[in-house]
């Protein structure tokens, strides 16, 4: 039997997974990279433009992952940099014509997704589910900063 801790973790990794799969798989007909998926739709809801720091702590990925995607992007046409800043971290990014009509897709796909998956759900599951991922999200936000702390009782379960 699974541990609570082993369940949680195999649940996320699984979601995540299908996910990056799925993100895969529709963006592989456009020609372009998974990874691009939530960068444009994030992208599109900054029509004044995002810099690459703010899409690091948006998307929560780090400097390195943004730079390599966004300079891939920018190569594909579906990104421009602006030249107001002299480094390109620094510099607001915007999506191209054909960068939010990728975007566009995405975002269709995406809705296409969720109603596909949540269509079981009513609106009080739909809302609980939401407000449990992100209370469990916060809280093991603030144990990645912090570290998780010493239980008084190693016997006590208290894992999710």
């Amino acid at each position: 039997m699974l541990s609570r801790f082993e369940q949680f973790s195999f649940v996320l990794s699984g979601i995540n997974r299908y996910i990056q799969k799925i993100e895969r798989d529709e963006m592989i007909k456009y020609g372009y990279k998974g990874a691009f998926a939530q960068y444009l739709v994030t992208i599109q809801h900054y029509p004044e433009g995002v810099t690459a720091a703010q899409l690091c702590e948006i998307c929560d990925k780090d400097k390195a992952a943004v730079s390599r995607i966004v300079a891939e992007m920018e190569e594909k046409g579906l990104v421009t940099r602006s030249s107001g800043s002299a480094r390109l971290y620094k510099a607001r990014i915007t999506l191209t014509d054909e960068g939010n009509r990728a975007a566009d897709y995405v975002s269709q796909r995406a809705r296409a997704a969720v109603k596909a998956v949540g269509s079981e759900l009513d609106d009080s599951d739909r809302a609980a589910l939401y407000s449990m991922l992100d209370f469990v999200a916060a809280r093991l936000h603030t144990l990645s900063k912090e570290g998780i702390p010493d239980l008084q009782d190693d016997n006590k379960e208290n894992i999710v």
